[in-house]
């Protein structure tokens, strides 16, 4: 190619250059002398820095530079830089023509001749604002998401490597494992959790997982630093780069342990809930069965002590029978008590009780019940005050907790039956108040969970088949929570069981008057008594007992038979009534009597405890079953005629 062509393709390569500059408008791209001149300007530049062709060319490039790099000649530096290392690059800002600023990115590479000497600079600026503004609010807001990390304190949040080593630590953390991040950062985080955890390979199956499904999450027991426990929840997240390659996992842990703690508190009071609404049924239909059984026990028993009494002296035999068979029926009114009892519907008859003088008062006895191969022991405080209580139904309670004890130690040991004085504030199943808690501790076998749970449901027992009625610890905690108190039940396999029974303070401290002994009975003029029972068994049985004290009896079926029998017969001079009647019940018939007889004495018989509110809860009561000498130390008790043999 001749000269002439060479030089025509030259030109024709550097128009098509500089056509292709003067085109580009995302970049400056001009040209400066060797001195910073400026000396061609493309749109880019015009569009960045605000200037027009006729009004840049030939000014020097450091009027694009802020006062503070000019008068650090940062201008003068650049060039030198691109001269002498054949490249300048940096970024900072610039400075339009309306005097705003941008950020820019700067290529200054030297532009030599033939010869090798600087012919000028070619210049290329980027503005970067935009990216450096974005940049800026990813900083800010990495900045503000490790600050938010670093500043939660309730929940440990942290990243694990792949292998579950820990790499970072916030103080959420800190304060819930008690790690500091220097201790704890590249550990594997399996230290947080139980050896038993360990052992069954958990944490390996956390990351299993997290990396198989993306997420984990499961609450257990974790492990502090100082080797306490706490109840966790935990979540463990994996984390995937762009590619889908995992490269981390998220682990939030949360200390639920005050939350599970309400959660158990909340089930055991609902457990308890259902519990004691069982109780209140079995309860209901336990003391309608005993109430039941009651009225039969009473026919037979008093049918068999009629006969006894008329039976012929001579027939031993025949007395023999009939001892044997009231046995049966007195046995068979002792359960029905503990029914009673347990359904917290037995009459106590509460009163002003010494517990070490009781105590003491039935030790030979116990000792004798208990056999020679169980060791008696006693502990009381001193100055213990005195109780409130049914003492016929306290010592009961204590021979039936001795005979369980003596049970659960078939090789013999030692029953130490203690008490002790305590003042309750706020505590469920006990008002405010003194309390004296009389304790019976065995060293037997003891009881597991299960059978503590169960231990006060009627008839469960753990004794063999007719060893046990099951009624006898229910029977305790009835008549303790009748009396105003609880019963408390301590055991465990192997250690053994203490029953602790606390009983209220009595208001006086003065001793009741002793009740009117057996052998003492009255003698009492003969009266006209209406006897009213709707159970034609008792009613005649009544009848018989009162003929053969020598009374003259009119008997009625129902309150409304009896009101016509009073009114018909005028001087009457007691009226006996049982308390469960249909129709009127003998609380209603007590009150319609006394509106026009408020002088008429009255007694209620009646297997219950409570009587519905009204004048009649004050009038004596009869319990049923009753003997002939229950009946007329009754009799006596209320007339006012009685006097004494």
């Amino acid at each position: 190619m001749d000269g002439t062509k060479k030089f025509e393709a030259s030109q024709s390569a550097e128009g098509r250059y500089r056509m292709l500059v003067e085109a580009v408008t995302d970049y400056a791209i001009y040209m400066l002398d060797p001195t910073g001149i400026v000396s061609s300007w493309n749109l880019g530049a015009r569009r960045f820095k605000g200037y027009e062709e006729s009004e840049i060319i030939g000014e020097h490039f450091s009027r694009f530079y802020t006062e503070e790099d000019r008068t650090s000649e940062l201008p003068r530096r650049a060039l030198e830089t691109a001269a002498r290392e054949g490249k300048f690059e940096a970024e900072g800002w610039r400075v339009r023509k309306d005097g705003s600023r941008f950020w820019a990115y700067v290529i200054i590479d030297p532009i030599k001749d033939s010869e090798g000497r600087i012919a000028g600079f070619a210049k290329v600026t980027r503005d970067l604002t935009e990216r450096r503004a974005a940049e800026a609010e990813l900083r800010r807001s990495q900045e503000q998401f490790r600050l938010l990390v670093q500043g939660v304190t309730d929940y440990a949040i942290y990243l694990l490597s792949p292998e579950g080593k820990v790499a970072s630590w916030n103080a959420g953390a800190e304060r819930i494992k008690g790690y500091k991040p220097e201790e704890i950062i590249g550990q594997h985080f399996s230290v947080f959790y139980t050896e038993d955890d360990r052992s069954a390979g958990l944490p390996k199956l956390a990351l299993e997982t997290a990396r198989r499904d993306g997420r984990f999450e499961k609450e257990g027991l974790r492990v502090r630093k100082d080797g306490s426990q706490f109840w966790a929840n935990v979540v463990l997240d994996a984390i995937r780069d762009e590619e889908g390659a995992l490269i981390g996992f998220a682990k939030i842990t949360r200390d639920v342990t005050e939350r599970k703690k309400t959660e158990e508190k909340l089930e055991r009071t609902r457990e308890a809930l259902v519990q004691a609404q069982k109780m209140e049924a079995i309860g209901h239909l336990t003391g309608g069965v005993a109430h039941d059984f009651n009225n039969l026990l009473m026919a037979i028993q008093g049918s068999l002590e009629l006969m006894k009494r008329r039976l012929p002296g001579g027939d031993t035999q025949m007395h023999q029978f009939l001892d044997n068979a009231l046995q049966g029926a007195q046995r068979g009114a002792a359960l029905t008590q503990r029914m009673l009892a347990f359904a917290r519907r037995q009459e106590l008859k509460l009163q002003t009780i010494n517990v070490t003088e009781l105590v003491n008062g039935m030790t030979e006895l116990l000792q004798s019940s208990l056999g020679s191969s169980v060791n008696i022991e006693t502990h009381f405080s001193i100055g213990l005050p005195k109780i409130s209580a049914d003492a016929n139904q306290l010592e009961l309670a204590i021979l039936n907790l001795t005979m369980n004890a003596r049970d659960a130690m078939p090789k013999g040991g030692t029953i130490v039956i203690s008490a002790r004085e305590r003042s309750v504030e706020d505590e469920p199943g006990l008002k405010p108040g003194r309390y004296v808690c009389l304790a019976v501790k065995d060293t037997g076998t003891g009881m597991d969970e299960e059978t503590v749970r169960r231990a006060t449901e009627p008839f469960y027992t753990t004794k063999g088949v007719g060893k046990g009625t099951g009624l006898g610890l229910p029977m305790v905690h009835g008549m303790t929570e009748q009396s105003g108190g609880k019963l408390y039940l301590k055991s465990k396999p192997g250690e053994g069981t203490t029953v602790e029974l606390c009983l209220p303070v009595s208001a006086s401290e003065e001793d009741e008057k002793e009740r009117i002994s057996p052998a003492a009975a009255p003698v009492v003029r003969k009266l006209r008594i209406v006897s009213v029972d709707d159970d034609p068994l008792v009613a005649f049985n009544t009848l018989a007992m009162l003929e053969e004290l020598g009374h003259t009896v009119f008997a009625a079926t129902s309150g409304a038979e009896a009101l016509g029998l009073i009114n018909e017969k005028g001087d009457i001079d007691l009226l006996i009534t049982d308390q469960a009647m249909p129709g009127m019940t003998g609380s209603q018939l007590a009150e319609a009597v006394r509106s026009d007889r408020p002088n008429l004495p009255i007694i209620i018989a009646t297997g219950y405890a409570e009587l519905p509110e009204g004048p009649a809860r004050a009038l004596p009561r009869l319990a049923k079953p009753f003997f002939e000498q229950d009946l007329a130390e009754a009799i006596a008790s209320v007339s006012k005629l009685s006097v004494t043999a």
